[in-house]
Order: C-alpha cells, then sequence, then structure tokens
C-alpha cells in the first residue's frame, strides 16, 4: 500500500491480513504521524475501531447559520500508530515513490529497494506518484479542477475554560459568494474555516482591511476570535487551494489499485471525503470475499461500482458549496427543506433527503443524487399543482363572494326603495 493517510491506514486494517496470503506493508512519504494535523469525519465504524474513534470527536446535531447582523486531532495518528494495524501489517516511512513495473519502492533521498507484491494500492492522495504510472497507460481519464476559492483558517479559543459558541452545530456564516464556517474541536476551541475568491484574499492587506471586513460581513465573530489575533492570524499563512480529481478506471490490470483522494479528491463541502475513501475499502473488501480473492475479477468490479459513486460525491461537494454560502439564505430554500422533511416524516422510506441518504445510509451516492433529482423534480411538481390548484380556488371564492355581494346589495337596494316609497316592510318579511 502507498500511502497512510485514513483510507491507506484503513486498507491494510480492514483488508488485506484477512484476503492475501503475504504480509501487508505500507510505504508512507512523512517521517511519522507527529506532523499530521486533520480534520475528523464520519462513519469511522468501518475500520472496526468505533468507540475509541468516536470518543475522540463531538457530534453535530444541526446547522447554525449566522447572519451579518447578527489541539491535533486523533483520528489519523491513532490509526496511524502501530497498536492499530493488525499483526502482519506494517508501516514503513520516508518512502517517497513506487514503480510498479519494476517492483521498485524509492526512499526520500531516491535510494531504490526491490519488493515483490500481490497488489499494490495507491493511497497517496490528490497529488498521486501511484496514479502518475496509470497515466502512462492508454484509455486511462484524468481530470482535475482547482475551484476559484481558496480557504484559510482561523481559532475561536475557549472562553472562561469552555465553547464559546454551542458546539454541536456546524456554524455557517453564509455570504453568497463566500462563507465562514466554524468547527468545534475537543480543547474547546473551534476552527473557523473562510472560504473565499482568491482575489477577495488578495484584496485585504492590513491588519485593519480584515477587521473593516469581518465588522462588515462576520461582526460576532470578531469578539470570538479577538481584534489582535485577527488581524495578525490571517497573515499567518496565504490562502490555500483547493483540488477536485476525477479518473477512471481505477485499476491496472490485476496489479495495481487506486482508493482514497488517489482516485477521487474532492472538494470538503459534503464532509464525505473521508467516507468515500473508507467505502472504497469497504466495497472492496466485500469484492474480494465475493470473488473469493481472485484480483483479475475483483479489480475491473471495483473501477466499475465506485467510479460513478465517487464522480457523483465530486458534483455533490460542489453543489454544497453553493447550497451552503448561498441557498441557505433563500426563503424558498428553508421553505423546501421544511417540507423535505414533512414529507420524509409521513413517507420515511419513499421521500429521503439527499443529506440522510449520503450521509446515514449505504445507497450508492450515484444512485442518492437521481433518487435526489426524482424526489426534487415530484416534489415541486406537486407544490407547482397545489400552488395553481390554491389559486384557481382562491379565485373561484373571490368571485362567488363577488356575485354574493353583488345580490345582496341590489336585494339592499330593492328594499330601499321599497321603504322610501312605503315607508315600511310589508307583513312577515325579513331582511336577509
Amino acid at each position: 500500500s502507498r500511502g497512510d493517510g485514513r483510507a491507506g491506514t484503513l486498507a491494510p486494517c480492514k483488508i488485506f491480513p484477512s484476503n492475501l496470503d503475504n504480509p501487508t506493508k505500507t510505504y508512507e512519504l512523512r517521517t511519522s504521524h507527529s506532523s499530521w494535523s486533520v480534520v475528523f469525519g464520519q462513519k469511522a465504524e468501518l475500520c472496526s475501531l468505533p468507540f475509541q474513534i468516536v470518543s475522540k470527536g463531538i457530534p453535530m446535531r444541526a446547522r447554525r447559520i449566522h447572519t451579518p447582523s447578527g489541539k491535533k486531532d486523533p483520528l489519523e495518528i491513532f490509526l496511524g500508530s502501530q497498536s492499530a494495524v493488525p499483526s502482519g501489517a506494517e508501516l514503513a516511512w520516508s518512502y517517497g515513490r513506487i514503480d510498479a513495473r519494476d517492483s521498485l519502492v524509492f526512499r526520500s533521498d531516491q535510494q531504490p529497494l526491490e519488493v515483490t507484491y500481490d497488489l499494490i494500492v495507491g493511497c497517496d492522495g490528490a497529488f498521486s506518484t501511484v496514479r502518475k504510472q496509470f497515466m502512462r497507460q492508454t484509455r486511462f481519464n484524468y481530470s482535475h479542477e482547482y475551484i476559484p476559492h481558496g480557504y484559510m483558517e482561523l481559532t475561536i479559543p475557549p472562553k472562561d475554560g469552555d465553547f464559546a459558541m454551542e458546539p454541536n452545530y456546524l456554524h455557517i456564516w453564509p455570504r453568497n459568494t463566500f462563507m465562514m464556517i466554524a468547527l468545534p474541536n475537543m480543547d474547546k476551541s473551534f476552527t473557523c474555516t473562510l472560504f473565499m475568491p482568491f482575489e477577495e484574499f488578495e484584496k485585504l492587506t492590513t491588519g485593519e482591511q480584515v477587521l473593516s471586513f469581518f465588522q462588515t460581513y462576520f461582526p460576532d465573530a470578531i469578539p470570538l476570535i479577538g481584534e489582535r489575533e485577527l488581524k495578525h492570524d490571517y497573515f499567518l499563512l496565504p490562502a490555500q487551494a483547493m483540488i477536485s480529481v476525477k479518473c477512471s478506471s481505477y485499476h491496472l490490470a490485476s496489479q495495481c489499485v487506486l482508493m482514497g483522494d488517489a482516485a477521487h479528491a474532492v472538494v470538503p463541502f459534503y464532509g464525505q471525503g473521508m467516507n468515500a475513501g473508507f467505502e472504497d475499502c469497504l466495497v472492496f473488501d466485500e469484492l474480494m470475499d465475493q470473488f473469493h480473492n481472485d484480483l483479475g475479477v475483483c479489480l475491473p468490479e471495483f473501477s466499475r461500482l465506485r467510479v460513478p459513486d465517487d464522480h457523483a460525491i465530486s458534483d455533490l461537494a460542489m453543489y454544497n458549496y453553493v447550497e451552503m454560502r448561498e441557498h441557505v439564505n433563500s426563503m424558498w430554500f428553508i421553505f423546501r427543506k421544511h417540507v423535505d422533511n414533512f414529507l420524509h416524516t409521513l413517507m420515511p422510506s419513499t421521500i429521503v433527503p439527499l443529506y440522510t441518504m449520503v450521509t446515514f445510509t449505504r445507497i450508492r451516492y450515484h444512485e442518492a443524487l437521481q433518487r435526489w433529482k426524482w424526489q426534487k423534480k415530484i416534489i415541486n411538481r406537486g407544490l407547482f399543482v397545489m400552488g395553481a390548484a390554491g389559486l384557481c380556488g382562491t379565485f373561484l371564492l373571490i368571485k362567488w363572494l363577488a356575485q354574493d355581494l353583488d345580490f345582496r346589495m341590489e336585494n339592499l337596494w330593492v328594499w330601499s326603495h321599497y321603504l322610501k316609497n312605503n315607508g315600511n316592510f310589508p307583513f312577515g318579511t325579513q331582511v336577509a
């Protein structure tokens, strides 16, 4: 296995010791896990260490929207330690690249080491060196896209030894073309991430400009971060780029397969990057059992199943950025969310919100996307029909009331004319 990130760590933990005769070895460029810093994600139960990992996280129960008026993560360090690796699996640090054709592994000092293998698993991230060897082959499709927005991280420190905001929410400051989010940490701080077009970052060149910008768009965040800290921390690091990678297929003959970001790096706005990598391992494990460890059959089937799913979650992550920074400000969007949730309560197996399908079920990503589009079409048509029926009903009611009013006015005029001429009502007459 090449790469010891989340997918690269899970692969030897879950799959290969139980499915291959030879022991597994993971080659990692970094010198140790002590330099790692990542964000905790979901579906950690796939690595068979649920309690230890979930206990290191904070549950997110809902979004908290902020209007204009208004410590290192332990996951990879735990998974990347030798105590989490099963017998038969080994971690090797400071290895820069693998040459699958010549069975060579190169140390970071470029010294080669010849190895034998059943299968190479490339889990070496968005800039995968294993994937570069795929690109030498014919009929390998590859594309990457840098989105025009970058990101910058800021910190909200604890207040009086506790969280400065409600910890069980994903805090969002949506501002249409940009946004800021905040996620809680175990040390009771929050990590704020500002997502914004690069040209907007470049406009802010002094601490006073940064403070003025936050006073305009994120006024409630200033006392949480601190004016001095904000003006200082903003310039610690430049805004970082975000890349989305798509490729197909994920395998090379029966010798090599890509997983995790090496196969499908996604932008972070759906919180599914780690989950997609974990599902790669889970699906591969299921296929190995189904096809009795026959790599010649398993690898093509893995590509057939995972490529459409991973492309779908990539597209959903792009869409969710627009939703988080812009749509959540729309009254129609909020109304539709209430309608979706109401219909889900009435018909839980028929109408399922997209986020629920993606995050809390094993529904495949591309099937969830297709089902969501179908639900969206049906619900929108239903709302249109109901709206049209409501308008027609209102028109008919107003028309009936107008006719009834004309009749009553005419009746009143007749009686008033009669009273004027006769002075009183006929005996026994009642006025309607």
